[in-house]
């Protein structure tokens, strides 16, 4: 009698546990971020997509799509992974990321900057052949401001939005990578003391570098890669990240030093391991209020 109690509760428990994963990789959630600043000449709301891989929701990701015109948001920010650089039935599927975004592009000014996914089928030509370059000029044909260390003024918002384009090496796995100053001067300037007169957006898919990003002069940096740590746990938060580092310090939600501040979106879908656990997708929503 015991036993068959035993069986029973475990098969409820594998139940549940089944249902949760498939509910949280197949849903996503809306997450809202505050944070204040000076610079800033009216009350902003930003929508961060990051990490759809692919994904789809609903036909044509219409729920996604509708969800965001629901928020109706000033500004969409995407720090890249929109796709996943894997062949499947011999291509890539660049189709959902380029339909969301040249969507909300046609609405909402949009402003992209590239994931480790999107700078790898730009530097493995090899393998890839000219994809980034058809799946760039798709976008910005649709009206997407694609920044690949480049920067973007908006004056009378007195905002200045910048997308950091990061080599391979700075993803890569189990031995953190050191970044110097330069690595980010080098590619997208300093912020001098006229520049930094501006609310200083920065989009950049590593969060593990936010005290360079800050340090810097990121007033507001905007990251992804995570995954929420993929399984989350009570108190533990997420369990792992794709650099395999457990237990990440950085695994979603709205980080700070000073009045300076990243929020990291858990993202959309998945890749490699694809499984989601108490950590579904997120449409992550930064309202900057003028202080």
């Amino acid at each position: 009698m015991r036993i068959a109690v035993v069986i029973v509760i475990v098969f409820l428990l594998v139940a549940a546990i089944a249902f949760v994963i498939y509910h949280d990789t197949h849903n996503f959630v809306v997450r809202e971020y505050v944070m204040e600043s000076s610079k800033v000449k009216r009350d902003l709301t930003f929508v961060l997509l990051t990490d759809l891989h692919g994904y789809v929701f609903g036909n044509n990701n219409d729920r996604l799509i509708n969800q965001i015109e629901e928020i109706n948001p000033d500004y969409i920010l995407s720090c890249g992974d929109m796709l996943t650089a894997r062949m499947i039935d011999n291509k890539v599927h660049i189709e959902p990321g380029t339909h969301v975004l040249t969507s909300l592009a046609s609405r909402y000014p949009l402003f992209i900057s590239n994931g480790n996914h999107e700078e790898k089928i730009k530097g493995f030509t090899r393998e890839f052949g000219n994809l980034f370059d058809r799946y760039k000029s798709g976008l910005v044909r649709g009206g997407v401001h694609y920044l690949e260390n480049e920067s973007f003024d908006i004056p009378e918002e007195n905002i200045r939005i910048s997308g950091l384009e990061l080599p391979l090496d700075f993803f890569q796995k189990v031995v953190k990578k050191k970044m110097d100053p330069e690595d980010i001067s080098s590619r997208i300037g300093d912020v001098n003391s006229r520049e930094a007169e501006k609310f200083q957006i920065l989009l950049a898919h590593n969060p593990i570098y936010f005290k360079e990003y800050a340090a810097w002069g990121a007033d507001l940096t905007v990251s992804g890669h995570v995954h929420g740590g993929i399984i989350r746990l009570p108190l533990l938060g997420g369990v792992i990240s794709p650099a395999l580092a457990l237990f990440p310090r950085y695994d979603g939600g709205i980080f700070r030093k000073d009045d300076r501040a990243m929020v990291l979106s858990r993202g959309l879908g998945t890749h490699t391991i694809n499984v989601r656990f108490n950590n579904p997708g997120e449409v992550s929503v930064i309202k900057v209020r003028r202080k």
